[in-house]
């Protein structure tokens, strides 16, 4: 088992890093190369650049990716795709995607992407809160628990 991060804008990357070290899971990140950075790897996480295209990251990630790996992501066109492959996938806002959501996920991204064409204003995204980080902190855990009793 592996985590993949979507790590471009992913809030979540240090929290990934550490419940995967606890628990003895490689991490991998990622990026694309207008986030490279000169930081020093950390122990038993690997960083992937891809090129900047929209999806690059999407791609890689579904190329790497197996059957029980866990994706970190908040694009639900990924989650989409993860969830097809036999992924579990989550949200760093501390939800699932599953079977049974993603296509009400995917619904209303379509809405919102047609309102926005048609000159329409649309909400984004609340704040990243720290409940957000520790239900996706609980999440990742629970997740990485179930896993390994299965």
């Amino acid at each position: 088992m592996k985590i993949y991060v979507d790590a471009d804008a992913s809030p979540v990357k240090d929290i990934v890093i550490s419940v995967a070290k606890k628990a003895h899971i490689p991490v991998v990140l990622v990026k694309s190369f207008s986030h490279f950075s000169h930081d020093e790897p950390k122990e038993g996480v690997e960083t992937i650049y891809v090129d900047t295209g929209s999806d690059a990251a999407d791609y890689r990630i579904m190329k790497l990716a197996q059957k029980h790996d866990i994706i970190i992501t908040q694009d639900y066109g990924l989650a989409s795709l993860g969830l097809g492959k036999g992924c579990i996938i989550l949200h760093h806002k501390g939800f699932q995607y599953t079977n049974e959501n993603i296509d009400q996920l995917l619904q209303a991204r379509h809405l919102s992407a047609k309102a926005r064409r048609s000159g329409q204003k649309t909400k984004g995204p609340k704040p990243f809160t720290d409940e957000d980080k520790t239900k996706f902190e609980t999440l990742l855990k629970q997740t990485i628990k179930s896993i390994r009793e299965s």
